[in-house]
């Protein structure tokens, strides 16, 4: 039996590049695959600029009906693999019907693009953006090519952010007010506040502030809760006595935070909590928890 080697090898290849590709900062992303790759870094209403080459395989020609190239966002949901919802679909076409023949670049522009949300990649979704390049042809298959690009958007710091004031108690036993300083923070911020013990009967061991991310995908019947402890920062251990304070002071700049998106699409939601735990001799846990938001501070140059 004769086996024909390389067979389903497209018969050209396509390459997708940015005009300010070399200067243009970039972000780390993981592929499927677990490796991880560098791909450019936008924001919403910018430019994207460059040009597709496409070069036939030697010794062949492309018979084809168009190029076209798209500018897509999409959301994936895992637990929907392969079922794609785009919320941004921009086309350009990048040729008429006709052949082939030896390596032809085509430029193209999309301008002022509206990426209304940022690229994120979770555990049962992900939001991405990419250039996609189709050679459409008769009676075979088309010809794709993929790039893949990430998007940054930035919000100015909040006009109005309250501190967050709370009390937790156990009747007779606990009675402890906590307050942080606001209720917004940025993915560099510094998160500072204050634990008051108003009443304390019950023998503490320690107390500790957790940073939780929860991810909610779907809808209904069908909604999937991820939840992840990013940071655990002890706050004090021993027993406290009744008026002492401790103070909280947690920099969230070491931690893989990323901003709140809430109900994206009506895809997907994810959410900061700060999540205040006591544990007493007996190992017995007590929980406090306080949603926060998260934003990304326009950098300053």
């Amino acid at each position: 039996m004769n086996y024909i080697i390389g067979a389903f090898k497209p018969p050209c290849n396509i390459t997708i590049s940015f005009a300010d590709g070399k200067t243009r900062k970039k972000a780390s992303i993981k592929k499927e695959n677990g490796q991880t790759a560098m791909v450019p870094l936008f924001q919403s209403l910018e430019n994207i600029v460059g040009e597709v080459s496409i070069e036939p395989v030697q010794g062949k020609k492309i018979e084809h009906t168009g190029v076209k190239i798209e500018l897509l966002g999409q959301i994936e949901l895992y637990f929907d693999r392969g079922n794609f919802y785009d919320f941004t679909s921009l086309v350009r076409e990048l040729d008429i019907p006709g052949d082939i023949y030896e390596r032809k670049t085509f430029p193209f522009e999309f301008s002022s693009v509206e990426m209304p949300y940022e690229s994120y990649n979770g555990i049962n979704v992900r939001l991405r953006y990419i250039l996609k390049v189709t050679i459409s042809r008769n009676y075979v298959s088309n010809i794709v090519e993929y790039q893949d690009f990430w998007v940054r958007n930035y919000t100015p710091a909040p006009t109005i952010n309250n501190s967050i004031k709370m009390e937790v108690g156990i009747e007779d036993c606990l009675h402890i007010e906590f307050e942080y300083n606001k209720s917004k923070y940025h993915l560099k911020d510094v998160i500072i506040g204050k634990i008051y013990f108003l009443l304390v009967r019950i023998k503490i061991k320690n107390m500790e502030l957790e940073i939780r991310r929860r991810e909610s995908t779907g809808s209904g019947p069908n909604t999937y809760v991820e939840t992840e402890t990013l940071a655990k920062f002890e706050l004090m251990d021993g027993a406290p006595v009744r008026g002492e304070s401790i103070p909280i002071r947690l920099f969230l700049s070491p931690y893989e935070l990323t901003p709140t998106y809430r109900n994206i699409n009506n895809k997907f939601s994810v959410k900061y909590f700060l999540n205040l735990v006591l544990v007493d001799e007996e190992d017995r846990r007590y929980f406090k928890q306080q949603e926060i938001t998260i934003y990304r501070l326009q950098e300053t140059s």
